[in-house]
């Protein structure tokens, strides 16, 4: 299929808007240096308002399926702003790699997020040649260690051209372009013909979709007969009530935060991959408290300032960054960046957000409300 008019249409605004905020802060080391790499007033504000119009005085109390389906109707825009506004924040503090991972004793931070990679494209069975599409790919970090953990060939799918232009710019750094490759698009329309994959992985990437039975159904579309789809869900549990207001403010600090439109729990998932067609073969909570107990640490551990949990002198200062203390200290530096005109408007609101929803996420795994990691595989029919 190819792009059409309108599809075109929308990328080259995109395309320019992109120019307009980020100017060429994309070829500048990632965190405070790109964020401080001469970002565009007007268009950061711009990015502000439209992601922020969302949730300003909607809270939990607040909140009605009104609210909702406006933000599911706008996921699109709602997740490329978020990504404009977060992604420096991102790579500031968590690194390359935007998604939570299991840790074992003695593990460094970056070796746990690597194995989560190298666990999924196990479970897969991704081998060298094939062609992998990742949905949501980020600045390209899952993407390029899956390529030289299994030599497969991957197109990243994104809708934010600002993260396109970092994870292009990474591959190159690591001589990988010839494996991978980085497209824009909308994953719940797909540009892609039919049976144009062997294989498509998403780490947390497709929580951002308004429909989970939509966006599984569009790779369903793209996958061989025969291919393999094996995702990373952020999905709230069975312990979920959405009668309870502490549940709710709980699930609405993740989605303010992350720029969720739509968050749905586990029965709803799998259900949907069902639906699409998918014949499921794994499916399990990675984040479960039978699997926690397995693990040295729980997955929420360097968001809580639990220092007990570290075992490498090499992870203090990350851990440190991504403690309340250390993320209140940022966000008094970005303030006053903000204020005397070196940061971008904007910024401190964005951190402010990013606090929320790394509170509400430790509860939410404190609590076993909510899994960060709920992994399924599934397969297309040969015969589809």
């Amino acid at each position: 299929m190819s792009p059409s008019a309108l599809e075109q249409e929308d990328h080259a605004r995109d395309a320019a808007f992109n120019k307009a905020m980020h100017g060429k802060s994309s070829q500048a080391q990632g965190g405070f240096r790109a964020m401080l790499g001469g970002k565009d007033k007007v268009s950061q504000k711009a990015a502000v308002d439209e992601y922020f119009k969302h949730w300003d005085n909607k809270g939990a109390a607040e909140e009605t399926e009104e609210t909702r389906k406006a933000r599911r109707d706008e996921y699109a825009t709602l997740t490329r702003h978020y990504y404009n506004l977060a992604t420096d924040f991102y790579e500031y503090g968590w690194g390359q790699s935007f998604h939570f991972c299991r840790f074992a004793y003695g593990e460094p931070f970056r070796q746990a997020i690597a194995r989560h990679e190298h666990y999924l494209a196990h479970m897969m069975g991704l081998k060298e040649g094939m062609r992998t599409l990742d949905v949501g790919c980020g600045v390209g970090g899952p993407a390029r260690e899956i390529v030289k953990f299994t030599g497969a060939n991957v197109v990243g799918l994104n809708n934010n051209d600002y993260q396109i232009e970092r994870a292009t710019r990474y591959a190159e750094k690591e001589r990988l372009s010839h494996k991978l490759k980085f497209t824009k698009g909308d994953f719940m329309q797909m540009s892609f013909p039919d049976n144009s994959f062997d294989a498509v992985y998403a780490i947390e990437a497709t929580v951002h979709a308004p429909s989970l039975e939509g966006i599984y159904s569009e790779i369903f579309r793209v996958l061989k007969p025969g291919g393999v789809f094996g995702v990373y869900e952020w999905l709230m549990t069975d312990k979920y009530d959405n009668d309870n207001p502490r549940h709710r403010e709980i699930r609405l600090g993740i989605e303010i935060g992350d720029g969720i439109s739509n968050m749905e729990k586990i029965d709803v998932a799998l259900a949907a991959m069902k639906a699409a067609g998918f014949e499921l073969e794994h499916n399990e909570d990675l984040a479960s408290p039978e699997r926690e107990a397995q693990d040295f640490s729980p997955w929420y551990w360097p968001l809580s300032g639990q220092f007990k949990y570290v075992t490498t002198l090499g992870d203090i200062p990350t851990i440190v960054r991504l403690t309340r203390l250390g993320r209140g200290l940022v966000h008094r530096f970005v303030g006053a960046l903000e204020t005397i005109g070196l940061a971008p408007g904007g910024s401190q609101k964005t951190a402010d957000s990013l606090a929320i929803a790394a509170d509400a996420l430790v509860a939410g795994g404190q609590e076993h409300l909510f899994t960060p990691m709920y992994l399924m595989v599934g397969r297309k029919p040969a015969s589809a």
